[in-house]
């Protein structure tokens, strides 16, 4: 029989109150950095977003306390609203006559580095990655990914798993009824380095065993004794489905019942919340998910930060998640330019920039990571760097987000073979029908231009896309909250949290600049009607504020593909928002031109074009 996951002591919280009763909610957002705390009430249009309170997070010295942060960021609520949440160091879970108190107490976290796994298979294209893609979809960053085949020595296996100290491992690798020996040879070498936990000291170091069912009793007589091993269902029980449910809810659980209880603070957290604490990139990742339903579409996202950038994607009922640990807008920015170079930042730059005077201002935004640009010619670099990180990000994604994720295919036994070397990406632009944009260099761009221009040159859409951005980052809060009321979350997502930019149309294809690319037809929601012919290499924006529709017909020149198939027209209804509708026809993929003096003139109009682009960078 499985051990079961419930197993593990249950950590108190108070009830669920009755949802349909529930007036005043605050959800937390405990961050590696900032803990932020909204508040939501119930109007009469519905559940709004009333205030945002933040301050440092204090899972670490001196404080070692998280409730220390979070009161205080409720407390700047307290100060916001005139209203009384706190009482003798806590927080009422209670509403009062008087208002004070709230109904329902919700949290994510991502403190002290969030939730940090190692993950092992047998086949590093197959049985290794199918655990990568299970840990990360629970909202894991994933240190490390071990596998038989992966060219290490076992003594280098051994060092890695000794250093890596992480908060849980999960192991799996065959399928049920296949060979054991790979499986055991990877315990041995689990209890050969005897791994650690990053938190606590006094219990044993999580382990999921998600492998091969015959495997189980070999597994447990080598490491039953030295690790908390909880075993699942197998990932991979057969060559041909993956099933990473049973892993992922494993994960969710072990989360709170043994990593939360063992950080500074979370057991009086957890005593307050009515609900469990969910893992930041899960909440997230919840939030995405019940976007691409509302939007029936396929849904792209992106949280840019400055250490990582995690990158979300839905297609149909296939869900993704990657986490790119070194690519960062201020920790990690050093990492972004070990990893694309000084030209591939620069060429996004509309004037021409010294290396040097690029990697210098790169290297001070490390050392010094909450600064921010004070010149237009920093913050453009800032934004350069941006497109850069979303661009190496997006790559990573394509790589894991392949067509085997988390559902069952019916496959030949060549496509089998062909999937042990990586399958067919997921992410197909053309069938993206929103992208989403979070973090500091999308969310607080000075204009909401800039933010949209960076997600067009970084991801490149293809057809027609709308485009988005989260308001203040409040997405992990409002996913915690579609767990338990799911209706609140939606109306407060509409209503306070998405900011629409509008809509990019970009033909897919190439061709000799002033070449006609497309020509469409615009009818407004007022029967006001546009017509206009846009060129190879042009990048044009026409007005559609956030209360308008329009309906929009394309017709693509021969070789152009707007969604249709080349030169098909396609028809198309689009909403608008704060940047309106951008045409962009300098084609797929986008090649930048070669000389620098060009190059700088192109981006120049480009930007221009989109209203990304301050007045004073002409003469720079």
């Amino acid at each position: 029989m499985d051990a079961s996951v419930s197993d593990s002591p249950a950590l108190s919280r108070p009830e669920l109150p009755d949802l349909g009763a529930v007036q005043t909610i605050i959800a937390i957002d405990c961050g590696s950095t900032t803990t932020k705390a909204i508040l939501i009430e119930r109007h009469e249009e519905g559940f709004r977003l009333v205030a945002r309170g933040e301050a440092p997070t204090t899972v670490e010295s001196p404080h070692d306390d998280v409730t220390v942060g979070v009161l205080n960021a409720v407390g700047e609520l307290e100060d916001l609203t005139g209203r009384r949440f706190l009482q003798e160091r806590r927080i009422l879970t209670e509403r009062g006559a008087d208002g004070s108190g709230v109904d329902l107490l919700l949290s994510t976290s991502s403190a002290g580095g969030g939730l940090q796994m190692l993950v092992s298979g047998v086949v590093k294209s197959m049985t290794a990655e199918s655990a990568q893609r299970a840990a990360l979809g629970a909202g894991a960053i994933v240190v490390d990914v071990l596998a038989v085949d992966d060219g290490r020595a076992d003594h280098d296996k051994i060092e890695r798993i000794r250093g890596i100290r992480p908060d849980m491992i999960l192991m799996s690798g065959g399928t049920d009824g296949g060979t054991t020996s790979h499986l055991l040879d990877m315990s041995e070498m689990i209890r050969a380095a005897d791994p650690k936990p990053r938190l606590g000291h006094t219990f044993r170091l999580p382990l999921i065993y998600a492998g091969n069912v015959d495997a189980r009793k070999g597994v447990r007589e080598v490491l039953g004794g030295q690790v908390e091993l909880i075993e699942v269902a197998n990932l991979r029980p057969v060559l041909e489905r993956e099933d990473l449910g049973p892993a992922r809810e494993a994960i969710h659980r072990l989360f709170l019942d043994h990593v939360m209880a063992q950080a500074p603070g979370y057991d009086k957290l957890l005593s307050w919340a009515h609900a469990p604490i969910m893992a930041t990139p899960r909440a997230v990742g919840e939030m995405v998910r019940l976007a691409a339903r509302m939007e029936e579409t396929s849904v792209l996202a992106v949280d840019i930060g400055g250490a990582t950038t995690d990158v979300f994607s839905v297609f149909g009922d296939m869900f993704n998640r990657t986490v790119s640990a070194n690519l960062g807008m201020s920790y990690s920015v050093g990492n972004v330019l070990a990893e694309t170079g000084t030209a591939n930042i620069g060429r996004w730059m509309p004037f021409a920039i010294d290396d040097a005077l690029l990697r210098n201002g790169l290297r001070n935004k490390m050392i010094r990571p909450t600064t921010i640009p004070q010149q237009i010619e920093d913050l453009l670099l800032e934004q350069a760097v941006a497109r850069e990180a979303l661009r190496l990000a997006l790559a990573h994604h394509r790589e894991l987000a392949v067509t085997l994720a988390g559902v069952q295919q019916e496959r030949t036994i060549a496509d089998a073979f062909t999937q042990a070397t990586g399958g067919e990406s997921l992410v197909r632009m053309m069938q993206v029908g929103l992208i989403i944009g979070s973090g500091g260099v999308l969310s607080h761009a000075p204009r909401r231009e800039q933010a949209a221009m960076m997600m067009i040159d970084a991801f490149q859409p293809e057809g027609v896309t709308a485009l988005a951005v989260d308001s203040i980052f409040m997405m992990p809060q409002l996913g915690v909250l579609a767990s338990v009321l799911p209706d609140a979350a939606k109306a407060v997502f509409q209503r306070d949290c998405l900011i629409p930019l509008g809509a990019v149309i970009a033909p897919v294809g190439g061709g000799r600049a002033g070449q006609k690319a497309i020509s469409l037809q615009l009818t407004r929601s007022d029967g006001e009607r546009e017509a206009m012919d846009v060129n190879v290499g042009e990048l044009t924006r026409l007005p559609l504020a956030a209360d308008e529709t329009a309906i929009v017909r394309i017709e693509p020149s021969r070789g152009w593909d707007v969604g249709a198939g080349a030169g098909r027209p396609i028809e198309a209804e689009i909403a608008g928002g704060a940047v309106g509708l951008i045409i962009d026809a300098r084609g797929r993929p986008l090649e930048l031109p070669l000389q620098d003096g060009e190059r700088c003139q192109s981006l120049e109009r480009w930007l221009t074009a989109a209203g990304a682009l301050p007045e004073a960078v002409g003469s720079a």
